[in-house]
C-alpha cells in the first residue's frame, strides 16, 4: 500500500461562517480539493466578467454615482476572490 504525501495546507476560496479562512491537508487529489479547484475557476470567470463590465459602465459618462457604488462593490468582492487564489497558489508552489 502506497502512502500518499500531504503537501502545504491549502488556503481554500471560501471562508468559515464567522469569516475564517479555511485550509485543507491533503495530495491535492481528494473531491475537496477539486471542488475548491472549480470554485476558483468561477471566481476567476466572474472577475473577468466584472472587469469587463467595469470597463463599459466606466466609459459612459451617465453612469450614476449609485452605480459605480455597486460596481465598486463587485470589484471588491472580484478582487478579494482573486487575491485569495493567488494567495493559496503562492504557498503550495512555495518549498517549504
Amino acid at each position: 500500500m502506497s502512502e500518499r504525501s500531504a503537501g502545504p495546507a491549502r488556503l481554500l476560496p471560501w471562508t468559515s461562517p464567522s469569516g475564517s479562512p479555511c485550509y485543507l491537508v491533503g495530495d491535492g487529489t481528494g473531491f475537496v480539493s477539486r471542488l475548491a479547484d472549480d470554485i476558483e475557476r468561477v471566481q476567476l470567470g466572474m472577475a473577468d466578467d466584472v472587469l469587463d463590465y467595469a470597463e463599459g459602465m466606466l466609459a459612459d459618462r451617465t453612469t450614476s454615482a449609485r452605480e459605480v457604488r455597486f460596481l465598486a462593490r463587485g470589484l471588491a468582492d472580484a478582487l478579494r476572490d482573486v487575491r485569495r487564489i493567488a494567495d493559496s497558489r503562492e504557498k503550495r508552489s512555495t518549498p517549504g
